[in-house]
């Protein structure tokens, strides 16, 4: 049973993160490990097993993934082309293409290795692909899974505010859909607050004006909220924002100047939801994240990009990793073709 040590060691650690602010990264991180050493330890302890659970549980951890990888490219290549019928060929919609066709393209990679030709360079590369891609699958799948769980993890107590996060305006002055979502969820939750016989919190419409904008997206949400049944004395506008640190940032120093200590509620779109909860920690914000349906087209390639943009706010410590991993196996390659 001490196989299953580490992966009781990484669990309490999460837990002891999650308790302390459930909005850093390094709880996707913790929950990573925790799921990876128990995998790890299946596997030690599946040689003890009898012949049939044995089976199962190789087939779990081997198996299944493996298959899984090539269900996962193949999904994602057609996604991507239904984004671009949908959406159109831009950078924002091409990602799940592009992951879709790394995916088949790494399977390339490794199965060439195998020829008798192969050269030790070539091995060299094919290791170092692999161990890049391993990092970047262990990273998205906790910043997925824990993003998931984030999700469903309940805000509770009053609330003075629910701010809700602003984006892009149809002909410049209407809501769009995605929008209209995150708006439908904050007054959602201001009602939510009312039915328990709480203060009706304000709804803090958040967003600046765009370049090609007529109005500011806060004051076509404050018109949304209160066409919907928000009373108008508790919508406030925040618009002077660009991007989603601003919203927040900008928030911020309304909430607390309007009440010190005050709690609330952020709202955005659910494959935003975690990364706008990191972002609402640096910013000082005294509240959680909630996430408003999305399009399920839409999904894989926003996520991704949340993904991208959150590896990259680590760029540091994850660019680091990557070069020692890319290091080892241009070691090995050095120091076979020494010995030879």
């Amino acid at each position: 049973m001490y196989a299953f040590l580490p992966a009781a060691v990484f669990f309490l650690a999460f837990c002891a993160s999650v308790w302390q602010d459930r909005r850093r990264f390094r709880n996707a991180v913790l929950l990573g490990l925790t799921l990876t050493s128990l995998t790890a330890a299946l596997l030690a302890q599946a040689r003890h097993l009898p012949e049939t659970p044995a089976m199962i549980v190789y087939a779990a951890v081997l198996l299944v993934p493996a298959l899984g990888v090539l269900v996962l490219g193949a999904a994602l290549v057609l996604n991507g082309v239904t984004v671009i019928r949908k959406e159109g060929a831009r950078p924002a919609t091409v990602l799940s293409l592009l992951l879709g066709l790394a995916i088949y393209g790494t399977v390339v990679l490794v199965l060439l290795a195998g020829r008798p030709d192969a050269s030790s360079g070539y091995l060299a590369f094919v290791v170092a692909v692999l161990l890049l891609s391993a990092y970047l699958s262990f990273l998205c799948l906790s910043f997925l899974g824990y993003s998931w769980l984030y999700g469903r993890i309940p805000a509770r107590g009053e609330l003075d505010f629910v701010v809700v996060l602003g984006a892009g305006l149809i002909d410049g002055e209407r809501v769009p859909p995605l929008l209209a979502a995150r708006l439908r969820r904050g007054l959602a939750v201001h009602d939510r607050q009312v039915a328990k016989g709480r203060p009706a919190p304000v709804l803090l419409a958040s967003g600046g004006k765009g370049t090609d904008e007529k109005v500011p997206e806060s004051t076509a949400m404050a018109r949304w909220l209160v066409e919907n049944g928000a009373p108008p004395e508790r919508v406030w506008e925040e618009d002077r924002s660009r991007t989603t640190e601003e919203n927040l940032v900008f928030s911020q120093k309304i909430m607390s100047e309007a009440v010190p200590g005050y709690r609330c509620v952020v709202v955005t779109n659910n494959f935003h939801a975690y990364r706008a909860a990191m972002l609402a920690r640096r910013a000082g914000v005294n509240g959680q994240v909630r996430g408003a349906p999305t399009a399920g087209y839409y999904l894989p390639s926003a996520t991704i990009r949340e993904f991208v943009a959150v590896f990259w706010e680590h760029k540091v410590v994850n660019l680091v990793i990557c070069a020692l991993l890319a290091g080892m196996a241009l070691g090995a390659f050095l120091l076979d073709a020494l010995y030879r």
